[in-house]
């Protein structure tokens, strides 16, 4: 009898950025947000910035701006493919990407003590060096 290994899907910590075209309103761009999150199925509401209107680095098609907006949120891996199928097909969104978001850009934040640690260590080092 051979043992089958049943992996559960846990819900992961995600990062999706979007541009979508300046010709939209903001209020069809919060409407459409607001529909592509809903496919998601979110216990918790989703961490939403709106970046706002910036010019791309480069030209997408005839795009030379876009509306950027980061989200975070946390789902079952199993729903993705159908919100970045979405994504795909509407034709407002210039690009989008998807990623996990395991850890936060840069070094993480010392406390006081472990600063005032480092600075010991390091008045040590000088002292080697005469």
């Amino acid at each position: 009898m051979t043992k089958l290994k049943i992996r559960r899907q846990t819900s992961r910590r995600y990062e999706a950025v979007y541009i979508y075209d300046t010709a939209l309103e903001d209020t069809a761009i919060a409407e459409k947000l607001e529909k592509v999150q809903a496919l998601l199925n979110l216990a918790e509401p989703a961490e939403i910035e709106h970046w706002g209107r910036r010019a791309l680095a480069y030209k997408i098609g005839r795009h030379e701006n876009g509306y950027y907006i980061i989200t975070h949120f946390t789902c079952e891996p199993k729903v993705l493919p159908e919100f970045e199928r979405a994504l795909k097909l509407d034709g407002s969104v210039i690009r989008y990407m998807v990623t996990l978001h395991e850890h936060e850009l840069g070094a993480p934040k010392l406390s006081d003590e472990e600063m005032a640690l480092r600075r010991g260590r390091s008045d040590d080092d000088d002292d080697d060096e005469e």
